[in-house]
């Protein structure tokens, strides 16, 4: 019995070892027709970095990941696609394994792919131009195992192989699903004298069933001219493949009976070596995972929050390439990216020198996950790397509000029209945050430079690192730190470090009578009716009776005046002193869009210059009694603080 058992053994290693041979083949194309690259050019490392996680990428969308990263000239195009019913980490090794043998092998091309079976079918290509939905035919792969065998019965042999093929074909582009399934088929036939035939077909998924079909039809070509007396094989092209292997009868104990039992004991050894390998690789991957548990940071946040690793925000911004560079603010600078599935996006970088810091960066991630509304700027993710600290936004393309209304040329560009829609986008959007959202979200740096521009030129709000979570019945809060940018920061707000939805509404305010007039607040000065800011300017205009006089000449010849004078009330009435005669965001929505709503007067606004003699007091000094009466010096820039102590 025992005897027996040993010999069925060592047949089915006999078998296992003529199958090997066949099926261990990868069909690898290198090609430098689009192109090459310098070793350790940018290029090179966003494609090293987008092979390396292929494979993760594979298997987390089923089987089948087409994306890109980087930014042109340098973005790098790649497919990963495993055959249907592959055991997640089967896929994953051959993957890891194909991607591998492209970078050792294709030194300088910037266009290569693989079809590999080693252990599974799966498909590794990339490129400098995108491929996606293209048939590709060349480069064509041919590779062939060298054992052959003596077709007999060439008539016999073509009809079945051919029966058995273009039904294939058919059947392959006939097949439906889901990516990793769609176009693929198995198949296998008798054939006489010699034993069985098995096929494979597949295409990529992008391409239509017409180009799947003529893809195939061709790799069935090169196979009769080429290959179909060698016992197993792969015809390849980007956009497809075709696999054969023709097994013989196995062959039976009997014929196997002269090995003697040093193989028995050489087969038993080898069976020990692999366990202890496989042991080996596991021990080795348990104390990796452990590692990196420990690595993490501690920061509590979020499940909304996406935290992506340091090389994929590296290899989406090429590495934080100045030429990518779309500006820099108080936390830092801000650079333009392009993940892996061709999202844009804008991440920020907190600077090691900013004295914003962790509290913020985790304010942000923690307020900003939690929301979702067309104006507001969609945070996407975060990644957290010793010293590095970086946020990913969605991709807001033309900038923020300030770069277009306080530049003398480019705020042509913002006719009435746009302004009223920007104007009531952010109405919106901070309705949103104090009545609407999960949280009520007070946001304490509301100014044109942290509104952005979408490609319809329609706002979204940015910058959370300095808001606050209220509370849905609380209604005020203080502080000792106060924050903000002065010119946009409510009176009660400096002196006393008082803040709630109605310090809110008074950059609202300031932020409109900008957005109409075209002029910044902060750094307004008009000598000869003494006034040190816009909003006093305008105030005194409004009490001239002269609102006119308040509209930014680009707006003038298309506005309706009635329209714009009462949006320029509406403003008056948010920057009043007393915040308890400010009205509510949702109160300024109805007075934006009923024009039927009466309006109140006004009173006089926060920081209102009364004629008394000029000071050079700065807001941080000014006594609760002296708020209304005393002014902070022209010219005032218009910087984030992030620490005044209120009296």
């Amino acid at each position: 019995m025992a005897e027996k058992i040993r010999e069925s053994i060592l047949c089915f290693f006999f078998v296992f070892i003529i199958y090997f041979s066949a099926i261990c083949v990868s069909a690898q194309t290198c090609d430098n027709t689009t192109g090459t690259f310098k070793p350790d050019s940018l290029y090179d490392k966003n494609r090293r970095f987008i092979l390396s996680s292929l494979a993760s990428n594979v298997t987390a969308h089923n089987g089948y990941f087409n994306g890109s990263i980087g930014l042109d000239p340098d973005r790098v195009y790649a497919t990963g696609m495993c055959a249907p019913g592959a055991e997640p980490d089967v896929c994953s090794r051959c993957i890891e394994t194909t991607s591998e043998s492209l970078l050792r092998n294709c030194l300088n091309e910037t266009r290569a792919f693989s079809w590999s079976a080693e252990e599974n079918l799966c498909l590794v290509r990339y490129s400098s131009r995108s491929l996606s939905g293209l048939l590709v035919m060349a480069p064509r792969g041919a590779l062939y195992n060298t054992q052959t065998f003596t077709i007999r019965n060439q008539t016999d042999f073509d009809y079945v192989c051919k029966k058995l093929l273009f039904g294939l074909i058919a059947k392959t582009t006939s097949s439906s699903g889901n990516n990793s399934s769609k176009y693929y088929a198995h198949n296998e036939s008798l054939v006489p004298f010699y034993g069985s035939i098995s096929s494979w077909m597949q295409c990529t998924p992008d391409v239509s069933p017409n180009d799947c079909r003529t893809c195939l039809q061709r790799n069935v070509i090169d196979y009769e001219n080429c290959c179909r007396e060698h016992l197993g094989g792969l015809i390849s092209r980007p956009s497809c493949f075709f696999r054969w292997e023709l097994y013989p009868s196995p062959p039976s104990v009997s014929n196997l009976t002269t090995i003697n039992k040093k193989d028995s004991r050489n087969s038993g050894g080898i069976i020990a070596a692999i366990v202890v390998v496989v042991t080996i690789i596991l021990i080795v991957v348990g104390l990796v995972i452990f590692k990196r548990r420990n690595q993490k940071q501690e920061i509590e946040l979020p499940t909304e929050s996406v935290q992506f690793d340091l090389k994929t925000i590296e290899a989406a911004t090429s590495n934080f390439s100045e030429r990518n560079k779309l500006g820099q603010g108080g936390f830092g600078e801000v650079y333009k990216g392009m993940l892996m599935n061709g999202t844009e996006v804008a991440v920020k970088r907190l600077s090691k020198k900013s004295e914003q810091g962790d509290t913020e960066f985790k304010n942000e991630v923690i307020v900003v996950a939690k929301l979702q509304h067309r104006n507001l700027v969609r945070l996407l993710g975060f990644s957290l790397h010793g010293e590095e600290k970086l946020l990913v936004y969605e991709f807001v393309p033309n900038k923020s509000l300030d770069y277009f209304l306080f530049d003398p040329k480019k705020r042509i560009q913002l006719d009435w029209g746009v302004r009223h829609n920007i104007i009531h986008g952010i109405t919106r959007g901070i309705l949103y945050l104090h009545h609407d959202s999960r949280l009520k979200i007070i946001h304490r740096d509301l100014k044109a430079s942290n509104i952005l521009l979408d490609a319809d030129m329609s706002p979204k709000i940015a910058d959370f690192g300095m808001a606050r979570i209220f509370g849905m019945d609380q209604n005020v809060a203080n502080t000792a730190r106060v924050v903000g940018t002065f010119g946009y920061m409510a009176p009660e707000y400096v002196t006393h470090g008082q803040f709630s939805t109605k310090s809110d509404v008074y950059s609202f305010g300031v932020l409109m009578l900008e957005i109409i007039s075209g002029k910044k607040n902060s750094s307004f000065c008009q000598m000869d009716v003494l006034v040190n800011n816009l909003v006093t300017y305008v105030w005194r205009l409004w009490e001239r009776k002269s609102l006119l006089e308040v509209i930014d000449p680009c707006i003038r010849e298309d506005c309706k005046s009635d329209e714009v004078t009462r949006y320029i009330h509406i403003g008056l009435l948010c920057v009043q002193e007393n915040p308890a005669k400010r009205p509510t965001m949702s109160t300024i929505h109805q007075m934006l869009t009923t024009s039927s709503i009466a309006l109140p007067a006004p009173l006089p606004p926060g920081f209102f210059f009364r004629n008394e003699p000029r000071s050079n007091s700065s807001a941080k000094g000014l006594k609760p009694d002296q708020a209304s009466s005393k002014s902070i010096s022209c010219s005032v820039d218009e910087v984030t603080i992030t620490d005044v102590n209120p009296r």
